[in-house]
């Protein structure tokens, strides 16, 4: 695919869920691909540097201590992280910063569904967080497709439909 002509594709099922002073961000994807395949998109390194907001510095398929750089353009900010919970092919967990992260992979007759649960400080903050998820993991589904796009990080995102993105995820994390 042409990056230029690169869409969003449709939204993801997505809920926030209170956890004691915090909220998970909760996303729901189906993907096209076995769950081993889609481990090794969110463990590997150079798989992680065409579709994450973040660099890795080793493979996050283990535990222990890593950094993940948030990338901006041409900005890196370096961020300690903890691979927590590396249960192949089923279960990944680790920290941010202060977020929690977990990923986890349910086989399927079509794939995988992958559910996302990211730790927020703030409610507020969940369509946002829920517009740059959705556009890294279409940008991961291309690349595991096998016609990758190459990253959209950052300010890049608003170019791509981050706003219009946010916009629905409020709408639909707003419903009763």
């Amino acid at each position: 695919m042409q990056r230029e002509s690169f869409r969003p594709g449709p939204l993801a099922d997505v809920d926030r869920v209170p956890v004691d002073d915090r909220w998970d961000l909760v996303l729901v994807r189906g993907l096209r691909h076995p769950p081993e395949r889609v481990w090794t998109a969110l463990t590997d390194p150079a798989q992680l540097a065409e579709w994450a907001p973040f660099l890795a510095d080793r493979d996050l398929g283990s535990p222990g201590e890593t950094t993940l750089r948030t990338v901006d353009g041409d900005w890196a900010h370096p961020t300690p992280a903890t691979i927590l919970r590396a249960d192949r092919p089923r279960v990944l967990e680790y920290t941010w910063g202060t977020a929690l992260l977990r990923w986890e992979l349910t086989p399927t007759d079509a794939g995988t569904t992958l559910t996302v649960r990211h730790r927020i400080d703030r409610p507020d903050l969940a369509p946002m967080v829920a517009a740059g998820w959705h556009l890294c993991l279409d940008v991961a589904g291309h690349l595991l497709d096998g016609d990758p796009v190459g990253p959209i990080r950052g300010a890049e995102a608003k170019d791509f439909g981050w706003a219009a993105l946010r916009d629905a995820y409020a709408e639909r994390l707003d419903r009763p």
